[in-house]
């Protein structure tokens, strides 16, 4: 299946897509938390830790490049970012993951799989 792209730029792009969804959460957390005006935003701590992850998450794609992934390949593995936060979100708050949304993400799994291909 992912013949043209080596396993580890695929594991450091799957390591992305997870540090991605635990970004969007550090934000989240961080936009409720965070005081009025541009001082509160860079100053607080959920927002500035979002903002790493996300830089992590670009050097993380960049080190996968150059080992030689694929956009094509890469790309719709990251995706897989909206099954991690859905995971993320039902661990960490109880957010109840229903039929619908497993449906949703086996959808997601195939388009991955599909698009790799």
């Amino acid at each position: 299946m992912f013949t043209k792209t080596h396993i580890l730029p695929i594991i450091s792009v799957l390591v992305a897509s997870i540090l991605g969804a635990v970004g969007q959460f550090l934000f989240q957390y961080g936009a409720k938390h965070a005081k009025h005006g541009i001082i509160g935003y860079l100053t607080n701590p959920y927002l500035l830790t979002g903002m790493a992850t996300y830089i992590t998450v670009m050097a993380l794609f960049t080190y996968a490049f150059k080992l030689g992934g694929t956009v094509r390949v890469l790309y719709p593995i990251y995706a897989s970012t909206f099954i991690w936060a859905a995971v993320i979100a039902c661990l960490k708050y109880g957010q109840a993951i229903k039929p619908v949304h497993l449906t949703g993400m086996a959808l997601l799994m195939v388009g991955i799989i599909c698009m790799s291909w």
